[in-house]
């Protein structure tokens, strides 16, 4: 990161000092960047997506079984976006 720094000069106030500071932090750059990555997040690992596609595959079969047997109706029914039959 970047660090900014404001000295305060002999016939300066407090004011004076803490507007020259937001002017400099804003020229810098480091708010976009820090807001850029705030709500960020990291990428999941090899074994996370492994874990979780495994998951969504048993799943998926599962629901395949329950609407072999008709305990399921089938999602893909009148969810068709060509014209109706």
């Amino acid at each position: 990161m970047i660090n900014v720094e404001v000295t305060k000069s002999a016939n300066e106030n407090n004011i004076g000092i803490i507007k020259r500071f937001t002017k400099k932090v804003q020229g810098s750059g480091i708010l976009p960047k820090v807001r850029s990555l705030r709500y960020s997040q990291r990428d999941l690992s090899f074994y996370k997506n492994k874990k979780n596609t495994l998951k969504n595959l048993k799943r998926k079969t599962e629901i395949m079984e329950l609407i072999k047997m008709g305990k399921m109706a089938d999602r893909s029914e009148g969810h068709s976006k060509g014209p109706k039959k």
